[in-house]
């Protein structure tokens, strides 16, 4: 045979064995691609006409039921997923907080639903600003009722396992619908809230930014900042919520600080006279004033803190805390965990986490940074929900509940005895009582014929008399 043919003879085989271990191995590859996740759209009536878009998230294997768990919409206007735009991630890509718990726990054997906070729609947009603007914490939490009655009611999902899963400000709502609901079993609270709103806004926008001037912006300590501190310590990215550009302007050509931080106009202004008296001013308006979204604000400002009422939740208690939170700050938590000691609630834990921020993903102390939850926390809320452990202490309340409930209807049986016998005693008494008046009335009745009888005696004599005469 030539060399040539032999060549061609070699390519042939060659090409024709690839094109076989391709086909061969596609069913392989397909099946490394198998959905792990099923998904269902549902819409949640919340009343008044209203309604928003939810997803349940099940498990691909099984029939159920499977524990269920409900996210409950944070702070801000989250749609279901939590979005956020690659622009303003550190990563470049969209982040999606809740779609990424949802998924994890649901390849794990949980059902999970989420939904549009209300007035707001894909990508976290506004899809009803006048709705959204009009919210009050009370509305949220009668959402997120509805959104548990709606999870409880798919074919699915064991209503008698039940977690409540909040993040920021829907940790001061699961708490209070756990008091409410003694069917919800567990509940999560991610960059969790205890003191009340006020003061916890009091200390981001006073307190926190106070820190900032002193600690990174007044470099010779004077008790002053100057703009080049301010361009210097602040850079392009916001600190504490507050940027360079917020402080100072450029348009002229020179920097400037902007109106009014700089009262007296002698080019610095003065942490403790200047800087700290606006940043009051500006929270003061916060909690009283009039503007869009005021009236969730001030809403929460009836509420009590979650710290006095913590304790009393029933349920089964998950918090997780980033060390680098600035929201919601660590001595949050520590408070919780305080108080959940305090009041010896049986099952509560508390994991807080170095160096991640308010959304659990990698930040300083002083920024706010977007981006994925790290697997590894996802990792220990699974630990946490499917620990044996746990479970046990679950069996052993339900037995104190029957016991307890038991104890109850013992009570109530022996209170029921105790009643039937006052009557019967009650009864008897009046037994006797008709007894012994009969008896007057029999004799009442013999008098009165003898006397009836006398007197007819009597009137027959005188007539045989009156007729002698």
């Amino acid at each position: 045979m030539k060399p040539n043919m032999q060549s061609s003879l070699k390519k042939i085989l060659i090409d024709g064995f690839l094109i076989f271990a391709i086909l061969t191995s596609l069913p392989f590859a397909l099946g490394l691609q198998q959905e792990t996740v099923r998904r269902r759209d549902l819409i949640i009536d919340l009343g008044d006409g209203l309604t928003t878009d939810a997803q349940l998230t099940l498990p691909v294997v099984g029939e159920g039921p499977f524990p269920g768990i409900l996210l409950i919409p944070g702070g801000g206007a989250p749609d279901m997923d939590e979005y956020m735009p690659p622009e303003a991630t550190e990563t470049g890509e969209p982040a999606r907080p809740h779609l990424q718990i949802a998924e994890y726990l649901s390849e794990r054997g949980f059902v999970v639903l989420r939904y549009n906070k209300r007035g707001v729609g894909l990508k976290s947009m506004l899809s009803n600003p006048d709705v959204f603007f009009n919210t009050t914490i009370q509305d949220l939490k009668r959402d997120a009722e509805k959104a548990l009655e709606a999870l409880m009611h798919q074919p699915e999902v064991d209503a008698d396992d039940i977690t409540l899963l909040g993040h920021s400000e829907s940790t001061i709502i699961a708490p209070l619908i756990a008091i409410e609901n003694p069917s919800v079993k567990n509940i999560v609270l991610m960059g969790a809230a205890a003191r009340t709103f006020s003061e916890i806004r009091y200390f981001k926008m006073v307190d926190l930014r106070i820190n900032l001037a002193e600690d990174i912006l007044d470099t010779d300590h004077d008790g002053l900042i100057s703009i080049q501190e301010v361009l210097d310590g602040l850079g392009p990215s916001p600190k504490t919520g507050i940027s360079a550009n917020d402080l100072v302007e450029n348009s002229t050509g020179e920097w400037l600080w902007r109106s009014p931080w700089d009262a007296n106009r002698d080019g610095y202004v003065s942490i403790s006279e200047e800087f700290q008296p606006l940043l009051i001013r500006l929270f003061e308006y916060m909690i009283t004033a009039t503007y869009p979204g005021s009236k969730l604000v001030q809403s929460h400002l009836a509420l009590n803190a979650t710290l006095d009422l913590i304790g009393k939740v029933p349920s089964s208690i998950l918090i997780l805390q980033g060390e680098n939170d600035i929201l919601v700050p660590l001595e949050e938590a520590l408070l919780l965990e305080q108080r959940l000691t305090e009041t010896a609630h049986p099952d509560h834990t508390l994991i807080t986490y170095p160096g991640l921020g308010h959304y659990f993903y990698p930040e300083d102390y002083w920024s706010i940074t977007l981006g994925p939850i790290q697997d590894y926390v996802l990792s220990d809320l699974v630990s946490w929900l499917k620990n044996p452990a746990r479970k046990v202490h679950h069996i052993s309340t339900q037995i104190s509940n029957l016991i307890a409930e038991l104890d109850l209807r013992t009570n109530e049986l022996e209170s029921a005895r105790t009643k039937i016998s006052d009557l019967e005693s009650q009864v008897k008494g009046f037994q006797s009582t008709l007894g012994t008046s009969t008896t007057l009335t029999n004799a009442a009745i013999v008098i009165s014929m003898i006397a009836v009888a006398v007197a007819f005696v009597t009137r027959s004599k005188t007539r045989v008399i009156e007729e002698k005469e």
